[in-house]
Parts: C-alpha cells; sequence; structure tokens
C-alpha cells in the first residue's frame, strides 16, 4: 500500500512545510524588529505629563495623630506569626506588651540582636516607624526576619493598636 515514493512525498512536504515556516518567521523579523535606531515616526499627545509625580512627605506624627487602630489590630495579624501580645509570652519575638514607650530589649526575651540596642533606647512611636518601615535597614544585624510595612498609614495604624495593648 505504501511504497518508497509515498514516503518520500511526506517526508519532503514536512520538511517544505518546515522550510516556508522558518522563512516566515524570517521574514517577520525582518519587517517587524524594531533596533531602537532612529525617532519614533508620530507620537500620540495623551495629555499625560512626562514629568515623574512629585512625592509629598507626610509627617509620621501627623498620621499617627489621625491613626486607627482597628485598623492597626486587622494588620497585626502580620505580626502575629511570631509575637504575642500577652505580657510575658515569648514566641518566636519577643511579646509585645506595652511595647510603645518601652526600653529595648527589657522583655527577658534572650534572643534580642544588639543591633537593637545600638539604635535605639525606647521603643517610641518614631521608633517603631522607622522599624517597621525598613527592620533591616534601620538596624542593621537584626535578628527579625520581617520584609517591613511600605505604607505610612499601615505602619501607624499598627503602632495606634500596640500602644492600646498595655500602655
Amino acid at each position: 500500500m505504501f511504497d518508497t515514493m509515498t514516503f518520500t512525498k511526506i517526508a519532503a512536504s514536512l520538511c517544505g512545510a518546515l522550510l516556508v515556516l522558518l522563512l516566515g518567521k524570517w521574514a517577520a523579523d525582518a519587517l517587524y524588529n524594531v533596533d531602537g535606531h532612529g525617532e519614533q515616526a508620530y507620537v500620540i499627545d495623551t495629555g499625560a505629563d512626562d514629568s515623574a509625580e512629585e512625592v509629598v512627605e507626610v509627617a509620621f506624627a501627623d498620621v499617627f495623630a489621625a491613626a486607627d487602630a482597628g485598623a492597626g489590630q486587622r494588620i497585626f495579624r502580620q505580626c502575629s506569626a511570631c509575637h504575642k501580645l500577652e505580657d510575658g509570652e515569648n514566641a518566636v519575638g519577643p511579646h509585645l506588651y506595652g511595647v510603645v514607650g518601652r526600653e529595648v530589649g527589657s522583655t527577658g526575651y534572650g534572643s534580642y540582636s544588639g543591633a537593637l540596642n545600638e539604635v535605639a533606647d525606647v521603643w517610641s512611636p518614631e521608633n517603631l516607624n522607622a522599624f517597621l518601615e525598613n527592620p533591616r535597614g534601620w538596624a542593621p544585624g537584626t535578628s527579625m526576619g520581617y520584609n517591613g510595612l511600605r505604607d505610612i498609614e499601615d505602619r501607624a495604624n499598627l503602632i495606634a493598636y500596640l500602644a492600646s495593648i498595655g500602655s
């Protein structure tokens, strides 16, 4: 039924189809590949200004004054994996009962890194804000393995919640 000529025709048609596919790809790349040479021919004006938006720096004290402890309680769920709110009950990290206004390293928690004592004496709201924003940047060498909270409102809400616990 199938002879050598039939197999030859099938193989030749597959090779031809592959050749057409490769030549088509090469032609499409040559037509549509932009190397970045030259200037764009037509620019569509969207009305948007190309300048970067100006970032307004907000004082932490102003944000902290308007903080919501209820929202901070929801944010604390991230912290609860390593910290407890009960007085004297340490977990992976030290307990956070009464942390706002407390001296750094005064909980009896045995695994403090010396990095925290070098940068602050008391956990004031400002120190907590700086620490929660970037723990390793504020206290290089800290053993806290958290990347930090980027949003200033989230940090203020969390600190307001912690201030309402035991302070």
